[in-house]
């Protein structure tokens, strides 16, 4: 399995346990010519823009340690564009969620590492 594969898989995962904690989806995979946002779902009242990272464990480092302050300008400027076609009164709230599969896409129990407000903005 390829590393694109792998973190599609890591996003559906993600997806799933917003879901059912009563997050609602609004776009998947949406990309701008500033960049790419893996999901961008709602709350009663958060906007949230979520960048997924899959990573077999934590041996290297945290996945989270991933989402570089470039990484992180580019998921703000493509929010930006976002918020500008589509108008909300929501919040807006960049979350990471760290997806760790030690037998990769066979894993049948991920950790899920939910990190809200993961930006500090």
């Amino acid at each position: 399995m390829n590393t694109r594969e792998k973190g599609k898989w890591g996003e559906d995962i993600a997806l799933e346990y917003l879901t059912k904690k009563g997050y609602i989806v609004l776009a998947k995979g949406f990309y701008s010519r500033f960049g790419e946002i893996d999901i961008i779902m709602k709350t009663n009242e958060f906007l949230v823009f979520v960048e997924v990272k899959t990573r077999k464990d934590k041996t290297f480092a945290h996945a989270r340690e991933f989402v570089s302050k470039t990484k992180q300008r580019k998921i703000v400027s493509t929010a930006k564009y976002w918020l500008m076609k589509n108008p909300t009164n929501l919040q807006p709230r960049f979350d990471v969620i760290e997806v760790y599969a030690k037998n990769g896409v066979k894993t049948e129990n991920p950790e899920i590492i939910h990190i809200e407000n993961a930006f500090g903005t």
